[in-house]
């Protein structure tokens, strides 16, 4: 089976751990390269001894290897400004690009909820970790009653936070929110984002808040029912994803304000539905607390996969 060439723009922990996981894990991708900007970074030295070609020039040095041609997809682990600058240089040049920055140029998607809808975009966004793991739950209670208003809040240790996740905390909170709303099905959302500075580092933890007029208990078992679905989904290609305790539906009480939320001309809801996850990393090469980083290179890779596949099958 010929496999699809792919590079790595991004040498630091979560492009390196994308490296690792296209060697270990993929069917249908094979690594052609990786990028950086350090020639003395660990994603480099590592790429060097595992025989790819490699360029610490950034995306233009990518551009200049002889191998560039046979390169199909890119994924892009560097920063949100950065990620306009090589997807100006690169999408002109027929590359498909996998974004893991909060840029947003292309659509987003969630593997769990959308990942057939955008198989022909030169670009596609990978929202957030704090997305990545909190959509699917938002998208599962959106299938069963309208979602009137999401909040996430996504925990990560402080020390699985690079400089990348720190210079983008505006970016993601945005994007996250919007992704909420456009993935997740929600009429509104907001994301928090904290970077705790526990030592021992805990592993990422994550809670969906969302607001539903669902005053039959029939519907309660429904929407419990379809989260447990979605947690199983995502734990298909993140084995360390999963619930840390049962799905709540707790009813609003009547003077419980909420019109500054769902907005003054939408029905009020009547309940909160309340979700709290959990996401250990696979620890391919990041430790196992640095979730965060885990569910978006497994995010990014399944989309190649699934991109790399539904060209074999063309």
């Amino acid at each position: 089976m010929t496999r699809t060439k792919v590079a790595v723009i991004g040498s630091g922990n979560i492009g390196t751990d994308l490296m690792i996981k296209v060697m270990r894990t993929s069917k249908h991708l094979e690594m052609g390269a990786m990028v950086g900007i350090d020639p003395d970074s660990d994603g480099l030295a590592r790429a060097k001894r595992f025989g790819f070609a490699t360029t610490h020039e950034g995306v233009q040095g990518l551009v200049d290897l002889p191998g560039f041609d046979e390169i199909e997809i890119v994924f892009d682990a560097t920063s949100a400004k950065a990620h306009q600058h090589n997807a100006a240089l690169l999408q002109p040049l027929g590359k498909r690009m996998i974004d893991l920055t909060p840029a947003a140029i292309g659509p987003y998607v969630v593997p769990a909820v959308n990942i057939d809808d955008h198989l022909d975009a030169p670009n596609v966004n990978m929202v957030t970790c704090g997305g990545q793991a909190t959509i699917p739950i938002v998208a599962a209670v959106s299938r069963v009653v309208p979602v009137a208003y999401a909040e996430i809040v996504a925990s990560i240790a402080s020390r699985s936070a690079g400089p990348g996740t720190r210079a983008n905390i505006d970016e993601f909170t945005e994007t996250t929110s919007a992704a909420i709303v456009e993935v997740g099905g929600a009429a509104a959302g907001k994301a928090i984002i904290i970077l705790n500075p526990a030592e021992p580092p805990l592993i990422m933890r994550d809670t969906v808040f969302a607001l539903v007029q669902a005053p039959d208990p029939a519907v309660h078992d429904e929407i419990r029912a379809s989260v447990e679905k979605m947690v199983a989904d995502v734990a298909a290609y993140v084995p360390g994803y999963r619930l840390k305790q049962q799905v709540q539906v707790t009813e609003l009480p009547a003077d419980q304000p909420v019109r500054t939320l769902v907005g003054e001309t939408a029905g009020r809801p009547t309940h909160q539905v309340s979700v709290f996850l959990e996401v250990e990393g696979a620890a391919h090469y990041l430790p196992a607390y640095a979730g965060n980083l885990d569910i978006m290179t497994s995010a990014a890779l399944q989309m190649a996969e699934r991109i790399a596949a539904s060209k074999a099958g063309s």
